[in-house]
């Protein structure tokens, strides 16, 4: 299954994960819409919605940079309108974008738990509610970065506030499989197994020195592909891992996905046993 001519709709495609779910789909010649924040470069974090624009059609993707904050509803639903006038609708949105502070209850400020609950949670409601009129159409994908439901008490004890914002993001995504099962839309959670080498990672856990236990970006994007692949509802409902998916998929080499080749261990991520 090819994504030539599919459009996907992709928030915080300026840089990390986002950026290689579209420069991925865009060797398939895929429409790719970049909807961030970043239009202008940032000294700590490379990459803008135009950067990235331009290396999706230097690929052979046909590109769409639209600026975009998905806390604000109205201007999600003129960005995915603007999306599905320019390219003739919408086959995926993918709910990359993120906001992490990994704080407990007692140290966290309130304004920064809502922007992590708006990013993270409410964002994946609307921006999937926004472009459901034209995934009714193309019966098509909603693919969010979410991880498994793991009720472990660790990954609530130091970092709850955060936990719960991604969690949201699993329980709608679920919800949403049930709900557009009429349309015979798919929707899906995607988590990594092992940290990625991201700008979250290296002002989160640790700095660069926890990329030499990282995968490269590129496993989640060749997963998110491998998702967006999918045909009938047939992998609809999932919360998946990036491995587990690319396994199914019949991949069995993921040394090509190291930072750094010597590694001798991963890190595993958050939310993974």
């Amino acid at each position: 299954m090819s994504l030539q001519g599919k459009t996907l709709f992709i928030t915080g495609a300026s840089r990390g994960i986002g950026r290689e779910i579209a420069l991925r789909a865009a060797r398939d010649g895929a429409n790719i819409v970049i909807g961030a924040k970043s239009a202008e470069a940032h000294a700590k974090l490379p990459g803008t919605i135009h950067s990235v624009a331009a290396e999706v059609e230097a690929t052979g993707g046909k590109a769409l940079a639209i600026q975009l904050d998905v806390r604000d509803e109205a201007a999600v639903k003129i960005a995915m309108a603007r999306a599905a006038e320019h390219f003739g609708g919408i086959d995926a949105v993918i709910n990359n974008a993120g906001a992490i502070k990994l704080v407990g209850v007692e140290k966290l400020e309130p304004k920064r738990y809502d922007l992590m609950f708006q990013i993270n949670t409410r964002a994946v409601m609307v921006c999937s509610q926004a472009a459901l009129p034209y995934l009714k159409e193309s019966r098509g994908h909603i693919l969010s970065l979410s991880p498994p439901l793991n009720l472990d008490p660790k990954w609530f004890a130091q970092y709850g506030p955060y936990t719960t914002t991604k969690y949201g993001m699993s329980m709608l995504t679920l919800g949403m499989h049930e709900e557009f099962k009429k349309y015979g839309i798919s929707v899906n959670g995607l988590w990594p197994k092992t940290v990625i080498a991201t700008a979250a990672i290296e002002f989160e856990l640790g700095g660069q020195q926890a990329f030499k236990h990282a995968r490269l970006p590129t496993i989640m994007a060749d997963a998110a592909y491998a998702i967006l692949s999918s045909t009938e509802r047939s992998i609809s409902g999932r919360l998946l891992i990036d491995e587990e998916i690319l396994r199914e998929h019949g991949q069995s080499d993921f040394d090509q996905y190291l930072f750094d080749p010597t590694a001798e261990r991963l890190m595993t991520d958050l939310f993974v046993d």
